[in-house]
């Protein structure tokens, strides 16, 4: 079987996200790489294939509900939006939010990997 690692490397997102009083109701940057991994033996059109401006739809379709208090949650939430393509075997997510720990580090975040089971 052959397999193919989709990604979307460094996403640039607005988001209403985190707990402290600093980030509530106001908008901060997040970056966002996303790999999926799904077979593509002999993809020769798209349909055949995972189309990645589906990371970006789903990651804005999810901050357009409102606040998140953890990247966690976002990550994950993303993670689960691309396991929707049945196609998809693997997904990891990393966000970063850059301004999280500045000036002592240039970002935080996590990263989440779901695994089709």
């Amino acid at each position: 079987m052959v397999m193919t690692r989709i990604f979307v490397a460094g996403l640039r997102l607005e988001a209403e996200i985190g707990i402290h009083p600093h980030e509530i109701g106001r908008t901060q940057p997040l970056i966002v790489d996303v790999e999926l991994e799904a077979p593509s033996a002999g993809s020769q059109t798209l349909a055949q294939t995972v189309n990645y401006e589906m990371v970006g739809e789903a990651a804005r379709a999810i901050l357009a509900r409102g606040h998140i208090d953890l990247v966690e949650a976002f990550a994950e939430q993303l993670a689960q939006a691309c396991l929707q393509d049945s196609r998809v075997t693997q997904v990891r997510v990393r966000v970063e939010k850059p301004q999280a720990l500045a000036p002592h580090a240039a970002a935080a975040g996590v990263e989440v990997i779901l695994v089709r089971s």
